[in-house]
């Protein structure tokens, strides 16, 4: 009886173990899926410059208008917006990074503080550090009118406090853009409990990716659509048009088929094999003053700020036992056979 317990609990203990390894594979993997995002070789435009439209009303916050990434057409604008946020929440952009010669996105999310968006500088608030635009006063947020456009007839919770503007406007971080690290205090906001992007939000940026006017290839960084009042808002008299782009655009030299497919894998930005320079359209202006990572020097089309990018983007787990796991099941299996011959020998 007590050899047959044995047998038991170790068998289970053999499938048990099995579970626990491939568990581990796959969130693995789904842990790097999303914290990879895209990698391309061209880099981001600069951030365009716009006024805010006004905010709609209470409990909308602001959140920034980024280059986002399509394989077909390369860069396009989502267009900055006010979302209705989920109460206590702050937004956190998602920025562009440098690292091992391709330029990766880092999705933005929602959470009890701001953290690292690569000290790209967004504006309203969003100035390459924390957020001066407003904060939570238990259920109800306050505004800070000197960076955020309200109107108190529609919103009767502000006050006033000064913010230091940076007119930077390189779109990504790392050598040739905002070389920010983040601080031990955002790394520690980084580890809280996060919510992504909003269903307003995402479809926000697919529509934007479906216009023609958003694409950098057609409005060379400065977009007719920069913002809105309301996600999915493009025509009207509350879309605000970009008044400059933040600086001189160059067409990049490789199509964004060639841009994307090179990064294959992920290769470069998660796992850098070399320091070789990034090739994207041939802009030779550099900013020292900007914010991601690497040896080298990237050229950018114009300049930039923090990283972004979408789910349908990241690439799929993988669900197949990888050598190693099988190698760990194998030999747990020769155990569990081991000890029960021994067993078997007792027993006789």
């Amino acid at each position: 009886m007590k050899m047959k317990c044995s047998v038991r609990w170790l068998i289970m203990g053999v499938l048990m173990l099995s579970v626990s390894v491939l568990s581990l594979s796959t969130a693995s993997s789904a842990e790097i899926a999303i914290g990879i995002g895209i990698s391309v070789r061209i880099g981001p435009p600069a951030l365009p410059v716009y006024a805010q439209p006004i905010c709609p009303g209470p409990g909308y916050l602001w959140t920034p208008g980024y280059w986002a990434w399509s394989d077909i057409n390369g860069y396009y604008w989502v267009p900055g917006t006010w979302v209705v946020a989920p109460v206590g929440m702050l937004w956190t952009p998602g920025y562009w990074g440098f690292a091992g010669g391709f330029y990766g996105w880092h999705p933005g999310y929602w959470g009890p503080h701001v953290g690292f968006y690569g000290g790209i500088n967004y504006g309203f608030g969003y100035g390459g550090v924390g957020f001066a635009g407003g904060e939570w006063r238990g259920g109800a947020f306050f505004y800070n009118r000197e960076v955020m456009n309200v109107n108190v007839v529609n919103v009767r919770n502000v006050y006033s406090r000064t913010v230091v503007v940076n007119n930077t406007h390189v779109a990504f971080n790392g050598p040739g853009g905002i070389e920010a690290r983040p601080t031990p205090q955002e790394e520690a906001y980084a580890r809280e409990p996060h919510t992504a992007a909003l269903a307003a939000q995402t479809q926000h940026e697919h529509a934007a990716s479906q216009n023609r006017q958003l694409f950098a290839s057609e409005n060379h960084g400065r977009p007719a659509i920069a913002a809105t009042t309301r996600p999915g808002e493009f025509s009207g008299r509350n879309v605000a048009r970009a008044s400059a782009a933040g600086e001189p655009y160059r067409e990049p030299k490789m199509s964004p088929q060639e841009a994307r497919a090179t990064s294959a894998g992920n290769r470069g930005f998660n796992e850098p094999t070399s320091n070789e320079p990034a090739r994207n359209g041939g802009n030779s202006n550099f900013n020292s003053h900007s914010n991601d990572r690497s040896m080298t020097r990237p050229e950018n089309n114009g300049a930039g700020s923090r990283e972004q990018m979408s789910s349908r983007d990241n690439p799929k787990p993988n669900s197949k036992p990888s050598k190693q796991e099988k190698q760990a099941q194998k030999k747990a299996q020769k155990q569990a056979k081991a000890e029960q011959k021994r067993n078997d020998r007792e027993e006789r």
